[in-house]
């Protein structure tokens, strides 16, 4: 009651803000909202020539930030899945949010697949809010990704850069709606309004179309209220 009514929310927050946002926008006198955006969620493709601990320390990264947060390891090494999940315990060790790292870690997951065309159908299905690209020229496999809120391609791009540094906005899809939404960005702020100014060689030029279209929808009301206007034009 104290908060005056807004149009639309924006924003990240965890599993109650996210359902807080669902229920407002669900309104009948409620608030739009920008995407539903948290908990918090990466997915890292990595190779078998990816360094374990840079990708242990991504995982971490994300893992951290709620018990709600969940982290995929997709790659096609068992053997890197391996060290990447000792490097996972060592790190984990010294980080202070290592009570929720645990628990965030308990409902993830490590996958392999057979092939890089598996292991991006997989991310593209899991249609993660953060995607990290750890593979062996990782720019040439930027095609293959349909579904993501953002992507970090590379060793070198962790994904706190885009947290904190690298000018990207931060609030991103998760939970699998980065099939169908996009990060945040300066249109969601704005709306559009369309304006049509028929004049009278116009409405004869498209009144025709109308009036079959119309026809073929079994909406007489709409033919009608263009046909009352070329008979009038007709004299």
């Amino acid at each position: 009651e104290s908060i005056p009514k807004t149009y639309k929310i924006f924003g990240p927050g965890n599993k109650y803000v996210t359902e807080a946002k669902i229920q407002a926008a669900q309104h009948h006198q409620g608030a739009a909202m920008d995407m539903p955006a948290g908990p918090s969620e990466v997915l890292v493709i990595a190779d078998e020539k990816a360094n374990p601990i840079f990708v242990a320390s991504d995982l971490l990264a994300q893992a951290e930030h709620d018990v709600a947060a969940q982290v995929i390891l997709v790659t096609t090494s068992a053997q890197l899945a391996e060290k990447v999940q000792l490097e996972v315990a060592r790190q984990t060790a010294y980080l202070s949010r290592k009570e929720i790292i645990e628990q965030s870690l308990a409902k993830s997951a490590t996958i392999i697949a057979a092939d890089m065309t598996e292991a991006f159908a997989i991310s593209n299905q899991y249609a993660p809010e953060h995607l990290i690209l750890q593979i062996e020229d990782a720019e040439s496999y930027l095609p293959q990704v349909i579904n993501a809120g953002s992507v970090f391609v590379g060793a070198w791009t962790p994904e706190s850069v885009g947290d904190y540094a690298s000018g990207t906005n931060h609030v991103l899809p998760t939970y699998g709606y980065a099939q169908m939404y996009s990060g945040l960005d300066v249109i969601a702020f704005m709306k559009s309004i369309s304006f049509q100014n028929l004049s009278e060689a116009g409405i004869r030029h498209l009144g025709p179309t109308v009036e079959t279209l119309a026809d073929l929808e079994g909406l007489d009301g709409h033919k009608n209220a263009v046909t009352v206007r070329l008979d009038y034009l007709r004299g």
